[in-house]
C-alpha cells in the first residue's frame, strides 16, 4: 500500500470550499485500488490518497493535481483575480 497527503491553503474559505468540492471524491471517479478522501478546514484542504501499489500513486497524484489547478483556473478567470 502506498499513501499520500496534500494539504493546500488558500486566502479564505470559500475558494477552498470551491476547490474542495470540484474535486472531491463524490466526483472524482477513483480506479478500483485507488482510494482518495479530501476534507476542507477554513481555508485549508486536506487530500489523502491511498494505492494498493506504488507505481500507481504518481500517476494518480497527477490527475488529482491536474484537477485542482483546472478548479483553480475555473476560479480565477470567473472571479478575475489570481488564486
Amino acid at each position: 500500500m502506498a499513501e499520500a497527503r496534500i494539504r493546500l491553503t488558500y486566502e479564505d474559505e470559500a475558494t477552498a470550499r470551491a476547490v474542495h468540492e470540484a474535486i472531491s471524491p463524490d466526483n472524482y471517479q477513483a480506479p478500483e485500488g485507488i482510494d482518495v478522501e479530501a476534507e476542507r478546514e477554513g481555508a485549508m484542504l486536506r487530500i489523502r490518497v491511498k494505492t494498493r501499489r506504488l507505481r500507481s500513486l504518481l500517476p494518480t497524484l497527477d490527475d488529482l493535481l491536474a484537477c485542482v489547478q483546472a478548479a483553480e483556473r475555473a476560479l480565477e478567470a470567473v472571479e478575475g483575480r489570481k488564486i
